[in-house]
């Protein structure tokens, strides 16, 4: 199981992580603020001092075509904002 999926890079969290050493994740449902941890740490060589998540919930959509009404809906996701130690930066644009 792999528990981070992909880093969010936004302009929101591009400011975070320039002011206050935040960076923001996408994470597996399932994984716990610990996992979380250890998997940043492991991962990009920081240490991390503070994890907070978020559960987002599916999305319900309904689209109206020639076909009749179609119902669908978009995955549900989790967040974590990770805080890293003074001093410590990750560089997700690096070609390593």
């Amino acid at each position: 199981m792999s528990v981070l999926i992909r880093p969010i890079i936004t302009e929101k969290m591009t400011a975070d992580s320039e002011l206050f050493n935040r960076y923001g994740f996408y994470v597996d449902p399932q994984a716990n603020k610990l996992q979380i941890k250890e998997a940043v740490e492991a991962t990009y060589g920081v240490s991390v001092e503070k994890v907070r998540t978020m559960n987002y919930g599916p999305k319900r959509r309904t689209r109206y075509t020639k076909t009749g009404i179609q119902h669908g809906k978009t995955n549900a996701m989790k967040k974590a904002i990770v805080d890293v130690a003074e001093g410590d930066i990750i560089d997700f644009y690096s070609n390593i």
